[in-house]
């Protein structure tokens, strides 16, 4: 990876931010919001609040990267701001949970979309197939992993945008309106709304993704920053118009409780043989949501192996420079969730346990700033300190009422993070023993 031209260049870097946001968020949360929150501008607010939120902590972790420039994200900036422990907790679930699951639940609802449009089809099966042939493809080469990549994320934003234009030019609208009401103010102040700002942050979630290949990144002080927001920019763009066309084209009726919610507006804008058109298309185009997480988890793996005693096989690489073992690895637990788990619980038990390193993260900005003045700043963080004051007040929300209203997969989040806290002690008393 020394030479320029295997570095991964800021446009493949953007979309792999952006491929790793739009996906099973975006496609799959309305319809369970609308069973909390009714309101139009409710609902187009709770995309507005997420986007923020994302922003706020894109602009933090593009302080954070332009000064450390490693590959591995939350594991190498906590590892160094607060303590090896913490680094090596958020690294461990990255494996085990912050990748691997949402590539579970991308290919699920990949399946899901496909099953829909032919219903001959597995949708377990369906999902399998993804990972093992997107497994293969990312653990040859960096190179065909990028080309995949850039490919799909293309195609995914064009589709998005065939959607919104189809939408306002030929879907009979629905009586909508945007202007709050009682009912509005009521409904944000409600527990729905923190409920719904939980499946909102999931779809938000990737906005972090360039962060964790900062090591492979060309130029990386530069690139990294702006790869963070122009990508997370660009995705509330696409958020807000995406969702206000689902609820001006469709009946919330129809889309209430459905996973495959972009299939039922789809339906509702081009007809019934036109949305299984356009659900087929998505169903494709989720290939790049699974793309990018199988190419950016592994690099997480690889750092702690090269870093850690006990997990130094995975910072093995092939002749291409990809860590393989740490790719096939991540697939493995992929595959194992798909095969184990409703979509809803993943997504609860994931979305739970990323915030608490999400919020750890930027928090770590502080000590940035007050421990490490000495350190190059390419990159300020725009608004210190308020920016990662707001992330970290609507993130802390959020885990509160996630924890309240949906405890077991908390627990399960907090579980997962106690087996690695164990594995952490194990390794660090085989390192004390070798002294």
């Amino acid at each position: 990876m020394s030479s320029k031209q295997t570095k991964i260049t800021l446009f493949t870097a953007t979309a792999l931010v952006i491929a790793n946001m739009i996906g099973t968020g975006v496609f799959t949360s309305l319809g369970f919001t609308l069973y909390d929150l009714t309101s139009p501008f409710t609902i187009l607010l709770l995309w507005v609040v997420g986007g923020l939120v994302a922003l706020c902590g894109a602009l933090c972790y593009g302080e954070l990267g332009a000064a450390l420039p490693r590959s591995g994200s939350e594991y190498h900036y906590l590892s160094k701001l607060i303590h090896p422990s913490v680094g090596f907790l958020s690294g461990f679930v990255s494996v085990t949970v912050g990748f691997a699951a949402p590539v579970a639940l991308a290919a699920m609802a990949l399946g899901g979309y496909a099953s829909r449009v032919f219903p001959q089809l597995n949708e377990i099966g369906i999902a399998l197939a993804v990972i093992t042939l997107l497994t293969g493809v990312h653990a040859s080469s960096v190179r065909l992993g990028s080309g995949v990549q850039n490919i799909f994320t293309t195609l995914k934003v064009l589709l998005i945008l065939v959607i919104v234009i189809a939408g306002f030019f030929i879907a009979e609208p629905q009586a909508i309106s945007l202007v709050p009401d009682q009912k509005s103010w009521d409904e944000i102040l409600s527990s729905g709304f923190a409920v719904s700002l939980y499946w909102v942050f999931y779809s938000y979630s990737g906005w972090n993704a360039s962060a964790y290949i900062a090591g492979e990144l060309d130029q990386p002080q530069k690139n990294l920053p702006r790869s963070l927001f122009r990508g997370t920019l660009f995705v509330m763009i696409l958020y807000l118009l995406i969702n206000f066309i689902f609820l001006y084209t469709t009946p919330a009726a129809d889309m209430l409780g459905q996973k495959e919610v972009a299939f039922v507006a789809a339906g509702s804008i081009f007809g019934m043989e036109g949305g299984r058109v356009i659900g087929l298309i998505i169903s494709i185009l989720l290939v790049s949501t699974v793309s990018s997480m199988v190419l950016v988890g592994p690099r997480v793996a690889q750092v702690m192996g090269e870093d850690l005693g006990l997990m130094r096989f995975l910072s093995i690489k092939n002749k291409n420079g990809v860590p393989w073992i740490a790719v096939i690895l991540q697939s493995i637990i992929s595959i194992t969730l798909v095969l184990t788990a409703s979509f809803e619980k993943v997504l609860n038990y994931v979305g739970f346990t990323l915030n608490i390193f999400l919020f750890l993260t930027v928090f770590s900005l502080f000590a940035l700033r007050i421990r490490h003045p000495e350190l190059p700043r390419p990159y300020k963080t725009w608004g210190y300190p308020v920016t990662p004051i707001l992330f970290l007040g609507v993130t802390g929300w959020v885990l509160f009422k996630g924890f309240e209203l949906k405890p077991i997969e908390s627990l399960y989040g907090l579980g997962t993070i106690g087996i690695g806290l164990v594995i952490y002690f194990i390794d660090y008393l085989s390192r004390v023993k070798k002294k």
